[in-house]
């Protein structure tokens, strides 16, 4: 426990030098909230307020991850920024995840996915150098991904070709769209095969997997986002920040359209970024878990290694 405590506080030392030498601005935000994360695949923690009704809404969420008040401290003019904290995600716990984690986001205003990819390429190879460690580099597109390690194209290829690599996997289908095979092409295919010695940055997936990333008219048009992994764990995944209301407003609702159909709870859009967002500055912003690099670093495929107590435990 004791080398896993020191091996955080010296990423955590790390992390600051590295934005304070680029003028980085480290800020910090609610945890709690009245409005959540309407992701269908993430399931937030909730808690009641039991003070004056005055205060707001009762209802809190946990932050799943500090994006919707950063952004409103960018619409504000805060400048480039980042938050080093903790977030608490519902039901994930194992052997590689714990309920609350902590979470590493910056935004850098005019830049796009690619320059930010650098970028964070650049602190993780710092944060190697911890362990005198150093990785080579591969990045390519997701279809240039899939075209090379599967032989199929990712945007067009037919649902039948993306589930056949997958027939001994014993998977149920039932309920599945095409970007859930899509995924599990990339955990249980792709995604175990990559190098333990390389970063890979995976950039511009496909359209409908855009959460909340602008879209590139291409053809076919594409997500202008980026996943980084270091061998086999994804470590980071940014964007090219949509900085449209509207188009928000229009994702969150089909967010929310999905979890009923999945038979969850909706989640309260988070109103006070909407109002804001359209004034927020061109930039491109990134999310990287400190635990998943710390597992890196210590050489481990336990989380419970680089916590000081396990959700378990706690």
């Amino acid at each position: 426990m004791t080398s896993a405590l020191h091996l955080r506080a010296h990423l955590y030392r790390l992390v600051r030098n590295f934005f304070a030498d680029r003028h980085v601005l480290e800020v910090e935000t609610p945890i709690l909230s009245a409005a959540g994360n309407t992701d269908p695949n993430i399931e937030s923690f909730t808690t009641t307020f039991s003070g004056h009704v005055d205060a707001g809404a009762r209802e809190r969420w946990m932050r799943t991850s500090p994006e919707f008040p950063l952004k409103r401290l960018l619409a504000a003019g805060v400048g480039d920024c980042y938050e080093l904290g903790r977030v608490f995600r519902n039901g994930e716990a194992g052997g590689r995840h714990n309920p609350e984690f902590t979470m590493l986001e910056w935004y850098r205003v005019g830049w796009d996915h690619r320059r930010l990819a650098d970028e964070v390429v650049d602190l993780v190879q710092a944060a190697l150098g911890i362990v005198g460690r150093r990785a080579e580099v591969q990045a390519l597109s997701y279809r240039e991904l899939f075209l090379d390690r599967l032989g199929l194209d990712p945007l067009s290829a037919p649902l039948d070709a993306l589930q056949q690599p997958l027939a001994q996997s014993n998977i149920d289908p039932q309920g599945l769209t095409r970007d859930d095979w899509l995924d599990l092409l990339i955990t249980h295919r792709l995604q175990p095969a990559f190098p333990r010695d390389r970063i890979t940055v995976i950039r511009d997936h496909p359209a409908s997997q855009c959460a909340l990333a602008r879209i590139r008219h291409d053809e076919p048009p594409v997500a202008e986002r980026f996943e980084l992994y270091l061998g086999p764990y994804e470590v980071a995944n940014g964007y090219h920040e949509l900085n449209d209301a509207a188009e928000q407003r229009s994702r969150f609702e089909r967010d929310n359209a999905m979890r009923r159909v999945r038979g969850l709870r909706e989640v309260p859009i988070d109103e006070r970024l909407l109002a804001v967002l359209d004034a927020m500055p061109a930039c491109a912003g990134v999310a990287l878990g400190i635990e998943r690099l710390l597992m890196c670093l210590a050489g481990t495929d336990a989380i419970a290694d680089v916590l000081a107590f396990p959700f378990a435990e706690a």
